[in-house]
């Protein structure tokens, strides 16, 4: 009988390569494709043949991965070298493969049980996580389809670690540069408006310890219960990492679940500079990560660490009695990831990790991480002696922000840094994007691709030099 969902040997290995032939393409084109098109694909959209509904007898597959590579193409380019917007989530090939290999298996690690080898490698995985933060051996946790998920259920057991069932009154404390993926995650977690405080930065953007035990204070003498302090080990805005040492002496004093947003930096803790600037980290109660980020991984890869994984279980742990028909599955020493977090079915999220690190091992990560801190650093010695250009500071992890120098009221210095990164990015090497701190609009340049070089660095630097003093000429 002919199956044609199921393809013979011969059939898969040309589908196979043809997938492979593609990527190749892709891949050798990619250090001189286009990084963005931002424009409204008006055509491409109304095009029938892209939009057409799945036939009754199938297509080839060459011509499917003809509209894929289309549809590939209006948007942004982060897997170029030359992208230095947002944080760059660059994608390994290796993890690629990984997840070829992981979808096709198709095992179920919800639970131990039904695949205690996989299960097995990807608890070993967060273990090493967990020793590049510095948790003990008491931590554990889960990998998530992002940080937002990851920070989502680090907010839930902090709740139900601090507060119990009766939460409402319930206050956590974080600055305005931290990821809106916190905010967000209080309020699915049931918090009601008001319940993040938001605590003042100092001159560098770093959180005001002083400040946040002054509003601990008044919010408990108000009859508030403060119960979480979220600081940044490394913020998206401007790599800017909080006092974390000082943070954690607080959090101990006054009982407070300490939550350490290490989406963007926390693997450079990986890294002898990394592990300086991060210090306090490994004092956290919770620590997220986005290995997508800075593990070059494809995106929706993020990871959530508990100091105590006994917690994470308990605020996630629904009846088992429920799941009646499980019961046949012998215990294993291996966590269920299904209750550690709000996923019951979950794919086998692990192998992208565990194999490229231990395909490429782990000094080839940090001499990657190293080289992104060595070329942050060479942008801004560049950079810092450009008189049309400021430079809010050095990089405390790999990324840089800038405006435009001179004379004009803050609008007029906005709109020029503003028309700065519109000249960078029409010449099509570079690509970078923008912020607003504190009102004002600032450039950004975040080195995070394991394919950025010397070289494309160089072209970014000389880019943003050429326009930005033509933009201060008289």
């Amino acid at each position: 009988m002919d199956r044609p969902l199921e393809p013979d040997d011969a059939q898969w290995r040309t589908m196979a390569g043809q997938v492979v032939d593609y990527l190749s393409g892709f891949l050798t084109a990619l250090p001189d494709a286009p990084l963005a098109d931002l424009s409204v694909p008006h055509e491409l959209l109304a095009d029938p043949d892209l939009r057409r509904p799945p036939p009754e007898d199938g297509r080839a597959l060459g011509e499917l991965l003809a509209v894929v590579d289309r549809a590939a193409r209006p948007g942004l380019n982060p897997a170029s070298p030359g992208y230095f917007a947002f944080i760059p989530g660059s994608g390994l090939v290796s993890a690629g493969l990984a997840d070829l290999v992981a979808d096709v298996l198709n095992r179920y690690t919800g639970m131990a049980a039904p695949a205690p080898g996989l299960v097995a490698l990807e608890t070993d995985v967060l273990r090493w996580l967990a020793d590049v933060v510095g948790l003990p051996t008491s931590a554990g946790g889960l990998l998530t389809s992002g940080g937002s998920i990851a920070t989502l259920s680090a907010l839930i057991t902090a709740r139900h670690a601090r507060l119990g069932e009766d939460f409402l009154a319930g206050t956590l404390y974080a600055t305005d540069q931290v990821h809106h993926a916190v905010v967000k995650a209080a309020r699915l977690a049931g918090f009601p408006t008001g319940a993040v405080r938001i605590v003042p930065t100092d001159a560098g953007l770093h959180m005001d310890v002083g400040a946040l035990a002054a509003a601990v204070a008044a919010d408990r003498a108000a009859g508030r219960v403060p119960f979480c302090v979220v600081g940044s080990a490394g913020t998206t805005n401007t790599g800017t990492v909080d006092p974390l040492p000082q943070i954690a002496d607080l959090c101990a004093r006054e009982d407070l679940w300490f939550h350490v947003d290490g989406a963007y930096g926390g693997a450079f803790a990986l890294t002898e500079r990394g592990a300086r600037r991060l210090r306090g980290m490994e004092r956290a109660d919770s620590v997220v990560l986005d290995p997508h980020k800075s593990l070059f991984l494809p995106f929706g890869t993020g990871a959530l660490l508990v100091r105590d994984v006994a917690a994470l279980r308990a605020a996630h742990s629904g009846d088992q009695d429920e799941a009646g028909y499980l019961h046949d599955l012998d215990e294993l020493e291996l966590p269920d990831f299904a209750a550690l977090g709000p996923e019951l079915t979950r794919d086998t999220r692990g192998l992208r990790l565990w194999l490229p690190l231990h395909l490429h091992g782990v000094a080839a990560f940090r001499a990657a991480l190293d080289e992104k801190l060595d070329l942050a650093a060479a942008a801004y010695a560049l950079l810092r002696d450009v008189d049309a250009l400021t430079l809010l500071g050095p990089p405390e992890l790999s990324t840089i922000a800038f405006h435009c120098s001179g004379p004009g009221t803050p609008e007029e210095v906005d709109a020029r840094t503003a028309e700065l990164l519109r000249r960078v990015n029409a010449e099509g090497r570079v690509f970078l994007a923008s912020t607003r701190v504190r009102g004002r609009r600032l450039g950004r340049l975040c080195v995070l691709n394991h394919r950025t070089d010397r070289a494309r660095l160089d072209e970014a630097v000389s880019a943003l030099t050429r326009h930005a003093k033509a933009l201060a000429a008289p």
